[in-house]
C-alpha cells in the first residue's frame, strides 16, 4: 500500500496512524492551497482520512472525491456525516478511530484496488491507451463541460459515458440516455423536449422530456452524428440558453444538465460536407474522448476474456466455466474484432453457451472465427506483400486515432513526419 493522506489537526488521531505502523501523509488546513489547482499529487496516495471537525473540510472533500476514496470521521453530528456522504465521502465512521478500524478500512481498499486492477468503473483494460483513456475519464469527470465520445461501435462508449458521471458530482442525479439512431427524427424532439396535453393528436396527458428528467444530472446522447440539421439546431439552442420548450407548450423551462455525445462518425468531414452543424460541434467537443478499436489494444485480450468469462460463466448452472485454453485464446489473440470489445463479448458468452468442460476450448468457438482464423493461416503471401500490408493496417490506424493529423500519426508510431509522408505516398494510402 502507497502512503495514505491523513487530514487533521489531531495529534491523537496522528499517534493513532504512528502506531498502525502504517506509511501516512499528515494535512493540515494550512496546507489547504494545495487543492486550488488540478495538479494535486496524489498519484501515490490513493486513500485519505479525513477529519470532519477541521474548518474547510468541505473544500478538502471536493478536491479529493475525484481523485482518491475518502473515508471521513468526526464526533460530529448526523447531519454533517450525512452531508459529507452527499458531498463524495467512500464512508463515515465515529470517532474515536481504533488501531483495528483503520487497518480494517486500509485492507478493505486494498483488497478493492487488487480486485478493480486492469479496470476502471465498468472498463476493462490494461493498455497503455487505455490508461490514458482512464485519466480523461477521471479530468472529464471533475469538469462540468460537454464531452464527446468517438470511436467505432462496440469499443464502450456508452459504459464510457456512464463512468464520466458516477465519478462527477452530478452522480447522485440521474443519468438519461437518448439513442439518436434508433428513435425516428420526428420523434427524437418529444423525447428530448416533452409535450403538452393536446399539443398534437396522441398527446392525451403531459409528459416531461429526458431534459426535465435529468435535472441536475448527465443526457448523453448516443450516435449523435445520425440526427437531422434541424434537431442540431434545438440541441444547440438547449446549450446555449440552457432553457427547453414542450411541445405545444407556452413557456420555457430553465434546465441544468450536462451533456455527453458519442459518435462513430467523423464529424469534422460531417462539418465540411455541411452534414453537420461546426458550431454544435465545437459545443460538444469540448473535452474529447477517443475509444480505440480492439485491434489497437490487442494485449487487453486476455484481461477482458477473463472479465467476460466471470460475467456469463454463472449463466451455466450444470458447469463451472473458470477460464480459456490457450489454444483458444490464440485463436482470439490472433483476430481482428471488426465488432471490437462488444464483439469479444458475444463470442465469450457463446462459448459459455457451448462449454462442456471448465476451460473453453477452440471447438467451443463460433465457427465463422476458426475458420477464419485457418484462411489466415492457410494462404502464405510473399514477405513483401505482408510486411507492407502490415505497414498500411499500422498507418491507417495511427491516422485514424490521430484523426488524420500526420505529425501526431508520426509520433504514435515513432518516426519523423517525412517518413510518414513517404510510406502514405509509397502504399497509396487515402488521407
Amino acid at each position: 500500500m502507497s502512503a495514505i493522506w491523513l487530514i487533521t489537526e489531531s495529534r491523537e488521531i496522528e499517534a493513532i496512524f504512528q502506531a498502525s505502523g502504517i506509511s501516512f501523509s499528515l494535512q493540515g488546513p494550512k496546507d489547504l492551497a494545495i487543492l486550488s489547482g488540478v495538479r494535486i499529487p496524489v498519484d501515490g496516495f490513493p486513500l485519505a482520512f479525513m477529519d470532519l471537525s477541521l474548518d474547510g473540510w468541505r473544500e478538502w472533500l471536493k478536491g479529493l472525491r475525484h481523485r482518491m476514496p475518502v473515508i471521513a470521521f468526526s464526533p460530529s453530528t448526523m447531519s454533517t456525516a450525512i452531508e459529507a456522504m452527499r458531498l463524495g465521502a467512500t464512508d463515515v465512521v465515529d470517532r474515536p478511530l481504533t488501531l483495528e478500524r483503520i487497518r480494517e478500512d486500509v485492507e478493505r481498499h486494498e483488497g478493492r484496488v487488487r480486485e478493480r486492477e486492469g479496470s476502471f468503473d465498468d472498463i476493462v483494460g490494461r493498455s497503455s491507451v487505455m490508461r490514458e483513456v482512464f485519466s480523461l475519464i477521471k479530468r472529464a469527470a471533475a469538469s462540468e463541460s460537454n464531452v464527446l465520445i468517438t470511436g467505432e461501435s462496440g469499443t464502450g462508449k456508452e459504459p464510457t459515458a456512464r463512468a464520466i458521471h458516477r465519478w462527477s458530482p452530478r452522480k447522485d442525479s440521474a443519468f438519461m440516455t437518448l439513442n439518436c439512431s434508433a428513435i425516428p427524427d420526428t420523434l427524437l424532439e418529444s423525447e428530448l423536449f416533452g409535450f403538452e396535453k393536446g399539443a398534437f393528436t396522441g398527446a392525451n396527458y403531459t409528459k416531461k422530456g429526458i431534459l426535465e428528467m435529468a435535472g441536475g444530472g448527465t443526457v448523453f446522447f448516443d450516435e449523435i452524428g445520425d440526427v437531422s440539421t434541424l434537431f442540431q439546431t434545438k440541441v444547440l439552442r438547449v446549450i446555449q440558453e440552457g432553457e427547453i420548450m414542450r411541445i405545444g407548450g407556452t413557456r420555457h423551462t430553465n434546465v441544468d444538465v450536462r451533456i455527453i455525445a458519442a459518435t462513430n462518425k467523423d464529424l469534422k468531414l460531417a462539418c465540411k460536407r455541411g452534414a453537420f452543424r461546426e458550431d454544435l460541434f465545437y459545443r460538444l467537443n469540448v473535452i474529447n474522448i477517443h475509444m480505440p478499436p480492439l485491434r489497437r489494444r490487442m494485449e487487453d485480450i486476455p484481461i477482458l476474456t477473463t472479465y467476460f468469462i466471470r460475467k456469463y460463466a454463472p449463466k451455466r448452472k450444470d458447469i463451472v466455466i473458470s477460464g480459456i485454453t490457450d489454444e483458444a485464446l490464440n485463436i482470439l489473440l490472433n483476430y481482428t474484432f471488426p465488432g471490437n470489445v462488444r464483439e469479444l463479448e458475444n463470442i465469450i458468452e457463446h462459448a459459455i453457451s457451448f462449454a462442456s468442460y471448465p476451460e473453453i476450448l477452440p471447438s467451443d468457438l463460433p465457427a465463422s472465427l476458426i475458420q477464419s482464423g485457418l484462411k489466415r493461416r492457410s494462404a502464405t503471401p510473399k514477405m513483401k506483400d505482408a510486411v507492407a500490408s502490415y505497414e498500411k493496417e499500422l498507418i491507417w490506424s495511427a491516422l485514424q486515432e490521430a484523426r488524420g493529423n500526420i505529425s501526431r500519426a508520426a509520433a504514435i508510431l515513432g518516426i519523423y513526419r517525412q517518413q510518414l509522408q513517404r510510406k502514405i505516398k509509397q502504399l497509396k494510402i487515402a488521407t
